[in-house]
């Protein structure tokens, strides 16, 4: 069996999260689950790390990796930014954070969408 490892960062503070990355952790739920069937006959096994950061380690949260790799370096033309997070304001009970988006084609996307998941992790895996 070939091994694929997904990680997904993100903010916790006392069990909280802010609503992209909340976002973000369903997407790849789905995503995860339904490619671990799919993928299965062609050798690979999928395994889901969570990663919880703190308020320090801001900067990496809401970021997925693909056997280490941000997937924003596996789809084509991908970047990242940051921009202004209302809700993690509010889990952090401050006034201005920003927080992690993913730049791809001509949208800024600040939870990363379930396509854009599936797109990555199909690079590597080439099973789907």
């Amino acid at each position: 069996m070939k091994q694929l490892e997904i990680e997904w960062r993100h903010l916790d503070k006392e069990g909280n999260t802010c609503s992209r990355c909340s976002d973000t952790g369903a997407a790849l739920n789905q995503v995860v689950a339904s490619l671990a069937t799919e993928c299965a006959p062609y050798g690979w096994e999928i395994a889901l790390k969570e990663t919880k950061l703190t308020e320090k380690e801001i900067d990496e949260s809401n970021m997925i990796l693909v056997n280490g790799m941000p997937i924003e370096k596996l789809l084509p033309d991908a970047s990242t930014s940051q921009s202004h997070c209302a809700s993690c304001c509010d889990v952090l009970g401050g006034e201005s954070v920003c927080c992690r988006t993913i730049e791809y084609g001509e949208q800024s996307y600040e939870a990363i969408p379930a396509r854009l998941i599936r797109q990555a992790i199909c690079a590597v895996a080439q099973c789907c």
